[in-house]
Formats: structure tokens, sequence, C-alpha cells
């Protein structure tokens, strides 16, 4: 029994044994080798072409030998040499954008792109199945003039790093971050005294874009957004602030303190929300006045350094001082004490 089982595996495997009529099986001199000796251990993720870690590689190789550190722009690049815009704030060059985001999934596509987020090309398989989701999203992206490319699985699997794409692919343009110092040019063409909506742990991107959107509705300038632990300007913020990302600009800070610094010596008042603070924000008497106002995170509030910067901490009086409020919403209250105090002095 064991000696059949044996002989059979053998013939299976083509080296030797004996056939089913029993005559011995020949061999392959040798010749099959190479179908044996498989394709060796797996590389590391950082040689896989289209592995994220190999993208991620060839960018930081790029990055090198275009001399732009971790392939991003660097501080001074490209920046505007204005009076009054110290180069130590070390601010991100205006136009410097994210790396393009890929929105993968009928749902998540198609709700992109009826949000009018800015995309430059729609990827979807050759062979997709009758799905209202898919006739809509191809005529939205008709209408908006975005490229369609026809793309197979592999295609899509390496777009998308992998994830559920459902045969679709949304590539979202990268934002271009405005320098700081242009919020203050927008204001002043308005002929208005600057409010700058600054955001410090704010990493929720619904969040960024629900504060833009409070931001274009009570006449902020701009938003401005740290270049670490932050939500930054992805399709889940332009979903969120129903286009105002449009209509307001956010400005990138290498260093949220630093810049608050450079802000406070063009003469705007730092002021930070926080809930131990011992101003009311509806008792900012500074309101009316060129103003920064400063929004925490949910849960932390405002880094130690950020709150140190700030010329005064400022509170939204609730009835119970257990809750706390989110930050989108917190913000929107504060934009409407200030422009309800502008609307007072004008």
């Amino acid at each position: 029994m064991t000696g059949a089982a044996s002989s059979g595996g053998a013939g299976r495997s083509g080296r030797g044994g004996r056939s089913k009529s029993g005559k011995p099986r020949p061999g392959t001199g040798g010749y099959g080798r190479r179908r044996l000796e498989g394709k060796g251990p797996t590389p590391p993720a950082h040689l896989r072409p289209g592995h994220p870690a190999q993208r991620r590689a060839a960018a930081q190789a790029a990055a090198k030998s275009s001399g732009r550190p971790g392939g991003r722009q660097s501080a001074d690049a490209d920046r505007p040499a204005a009076a009054g815009r110290a180069s130590a704030t070390g601010d991100r060059a205006r136009g410097a954008g994210d790396a393009a985001e890929v929105v993968a999934g009928r749902n998540p596509v198609l709700e992109s792109l009826r949000a009018r987020v800015p995309a430059a090309a729609l990827y979807a398989g050759p062979r997709l199945d009758s799905d209202p989701r898919v006739t809509e999203l191809i005529r939205l992206a008709a209408d908006a003039r975005i490229p369609l490319i026809e793309a197979g699985r592999l295609e899509l699997d390496r777009l998308t790093g992998g994830a559920v794409h459902q045969g679709v692919a949304l590539k979202i343009r990268p934002y271009g971050y405005a320098h700081p110092g242009d919020l203050l040019d927008r204001a002043r063409e308005r002929g208005e005294p600057p409010l700058v909506v600054a955001l410090d742990g704010v990493t929720d991107p619904r969040n960024l874009g629900a504060i833009v959107r409070s931001a274009a509705a009570f006449g902020a300038h701009g938003v401005l957004v740290p270049a670490r632990r932050s939500a930054h300007v992805s399709a889940g913020a332009w979903k969120a602030s129903a286009g105002a990302l449009a209509r307001v600009p956010v400005a990138w800070a290498t260093n949220l303190a630093r810049t608050l610094a450079a802000y406070q010596e063009d003469g705007l008042f730092v002021a930070g929300l926080d809930a131990q603070g011992d101003t009311p924000v509806d008792d900012l008497e500074v309101a009316d006045g060129p103003l920064v106002l400063v929004i925490g995170s949910e849960g932390r509030g405002l880094s130690r350094l950020v709150a140190q910067r700030c010329d005064v901490l400022v509170r939204i009086p609730i009835a119970a001082r257990t809750e706390s409020l989110n930050a989108g919403v917190a913000a929107g209250i504060a934009l409407h004490e200030v422009a309800t105090r502008r609307a007072v002095q004008a």
C-alpha cells in the first residue's frame, strides 16, 4: 500500500516511478530541473514592483536626486521674497500639495463625484456589471470632463494599493496649499481686518472640511493647518466642506507656533479656543480686529507650545462642564460670535 502510493506520487511528479501499464517511467535527463527550482525567496516589500513600500522608496530616491527632502518642496523653495514674511517661519511654499489621493469603491467614488471633488482621472474596469451607481458615476465624470481610463484588475489593484475597488477608482488632484502670507493678502485686497482659523491637532478630514465650510460662511480669509499631526485636504475634507474648499484657501505651516509668531509680528491677535480659558468667546473684545482663532483637537485641546503662543485663551460657555464639543462645531460657534461682533462694529 505504501509502495503503491509512493509510486503513484512519483509518477505524477514526472520524476521516475511507473506508468499505469506498469512499465518504468523514463526520466527527464535533468531537463525538467528548472521547473522544480521555484522563484526563490519573496523579495522585501521595498523591492516588489507595485507595492506601496516600493513606491515610497522610489519617491524618496527621486526626491534625493532632485535635492528635495522627503519628496516634498523645501520650506524656502520658490518662496516670494515679500516684505514682512520672515523665512524663519519655515512655511511650505505656495502650491505645494500632497501626493494624489485615490478613492476606491463604487459608493466612495460616486459620493466624491457628487461632491464635485476635483479629480484627475476615473479608472474603470473593462467589463463592469449593470449597476446604476456605475452608470451615474460615469455620467458625472463626463459632465465634469474628467478623463475616463480603462484599466484591468491588476492595474486597479496596483493603483489602489490592494483596496476593494469594485472595478472603479478615482484619482484626486493634489491640493495646492497657499502660503500663510497669502491669507493676509486676501484680507487686504478686500479691505477687511484679517481673520484666520488655525488648526492644532485636528486630525479628522471631515472636521477640516466642516471648519472650512464655517470659515466660508462667517467671512474668514483662510484656514491654516500644520504639516504634522493634522488632517490635510483629502476627498473626505472636500465632501465635508460642501464645495467651500473651492472658495476658502488652506495654507500650510511647517511649524504652527512659529507661523503664529510671524502673524503676531504682522499685527494679528492670537486667540486660542480652550475649555479652561478665562474669557468667554462672546466677550472677546479684539474680535473686530486682525485675529487668528486657533482650534485644538476635541480630546487633547491645544498643544503646550501653541497655548503659550496665544495672547488669550477663550472658552465657549456650555451648561455641563463634563461635556465637550466637536472641533468643527466649536469652530462654527466661535466664528459666529466673531462675525456678530464684527457686524456690530462695522
